[in-house]
């Protein structure tokens, strides 16, 4: 297919919250507590909540920033591209991407919504929780109808207000909620467990996706301090394989038979062994493990269940009908420092070079409509919604490479380390005056 002529709906991306956010969301009696931007004696800028600052604002929103300025900065808005918080400016940086949709990922809230979980006072959590939401689906998504995906964050700490949000927002035209890959290590059961089926069917009952972000069960995985945090950024992806084994083998796809994940920002190349070993483990041990899929095998059910997302990956492309063409869904991840803008169909284009047309439409957009029930065409007609007619819309976004300055973490031993990026979002905490939330 012609890069030109090609369709693109990202189902991962994040946005980088506007201090006036709330403004619109919270009622007047809460008003006085909801989360604020703080500009501090530095010059940066952290939200602040319950009188608890939240670093960073922008983690890793190093889009259009020279390579040698990537880290965990920037931490101020004027660091950033406007197009991470300005839903105008967004859009434009998607027309230069070519890309027709979006679906956002949070970013000071975290994934799975802990930011308000953790609040002992869980009137107040579910009231900024739903703040968010209405933010997201009627202001951010609701700007530019048709191009954005809307994606609501969970009342995690109560399977049942968690149940009752997922109705809200579907009633609200929202279909994917996002969760997390370990609920136990944020201190709540398992997915083993019965806890949370009055959440699973509330998305069975509702067509809601369940996106499982990597990193929304604490944060990066670091093997040790001193290791490059090149061994993070390379492994943190295939870290969602936890997840995708305790799913797999938990009673949730065979018990609800309705119900879709994402695994969002996690690949796809490694997928073909995990779902080949997945099966070589059912047929040798179910026998004293228990485990009962009837008539099928394990890959059968997760094809049925999972769409597996990928930025780029040749490799996963590859091997697509081991995966299942019809599970595959790309992202941009903009504005992240994996993300491929603005040259997103260029690079896309690299690992469909020998992709059918029919099958680069299902893995761009075809599939990412169906499973979020999107409907990309009822705002535009088909012809408008092609890179190059996106693209046309907005020819003057300056897609240069510029630096924003940021101050990424010096050293003088060698690669950058852990302990590095550590100390640097560690600065960023510790920095905020004691009284700066009062």
């Amino acid at each position: 297919m012609n890069t030109d002529d090609m369709i693109l709906i990202s189902v991962d991306d994040h946005v980088v919250e506007p201090p006036d956010m709330f403004e619109n969301h919270v009622p007047s009696a809460y008003r006085d507590r909801a989360p604020r931007v703080v500009r501090k004696d530095d010059g940066t800028d952290v939200w602040v909540f319950e009188n608890t600052p939240v670093p960073n604002i922008a983690l890793n929103a190093v889009v259009g920033r020279p390579p040698e300025e990537y880290g965990m900065e920037p931490t101020s808005f004027e660091q950033i591209r406007a197009g991470c918080y300005d839903v105008d400016a967004r859009i434009h940086d998607m027309n230069a991407n070519g890309v027709l949709a979006s679906m956002c990922f949070p970013s000071f809230p975290s994934f799975s919504g802990s930011l308000f979980a953790r609040q002992p006072d869980k009137k107040l959590a579910k009231v900024m929780l739903q703040a968010y939401n209405d933010w997201h689906i009627d202001e951010w998504c609701g700007a530019y109808p048709g191009r954005f995906v809307p994606l609501s964050l969970p009342a995690i700490w109560d399977p049942h207000e968690m149940a009752a949000e997922v109705r809200r927002v579907a009633a609200k035209g929202c279909y994917a909620v996002s969760f997390t890959e370990n609920a136990e290590k944020l201190g709540y059961p398992s997915i083993h467990s019965d806890h949370w089926n009055p959440v699973w069917e509330a998305c069975c009952d509702e067509g809601v996706v369940v996106c499982v972000h990597i990193g929304s069960a604490g944060g990066m995985v670091f093997t040790s301090m001193d290791s490059p945090v090149d061994v993070m950024i390379t492994g943190q992806p295939i870290q969602i394989l936890g997840f995708a084994s305790d799913l797999l083998w938990s009673p949730v796809l065979r018990r609800y038979p309705d119900i879709r994940f994402a695994l969002s920002e996690s690949g796809i190349g490694w997928i073909p062994y995990f779902l080949e070993r997945a099966d070589y483990v059912y047929k040798h041990h179910h026998a004293w493990t228990r485990q009962d899929f009837g008539n099928r095998l394990p890959s059968e059910v997760f094809r049925e269940h999972v769409l597996t997302c990928f930025i780029d990956d040749a490799a996963g492309i590859h091997s697509r009908e081991t995966i299942g063409v019809d599970t595959i869904a790309w992202e941009c991840d903009y504005p992240h420092s994996d993300s491929t803008w603005p040259h997103a169909p260029e690079t896309l284009a690299r690992c469909l070079e020998d992709v059918s047309d029919d099958e680069v439409n299902k893995i761009t957009h075809e599939n990412a409509m169906r499973a979020f029930r999107f409907e990309a065409f009822k705002h535009r007609p088909r012809e408008k919604c092609t890179v190059a007619a996106l693209r046309a819309e907005s020819p003057d976004v300056d897609t240069s490479v510029q630096s924003q300055g940021g101050k990424p973490p010096a050293t003088d031993t060698g690669p950058v380390t852990t302990a590095d990026i550590v100390n640097q979002l560690a600065a960023v905490f510790t920095e905020v005056p004691a009284d700066v939330g009062k």
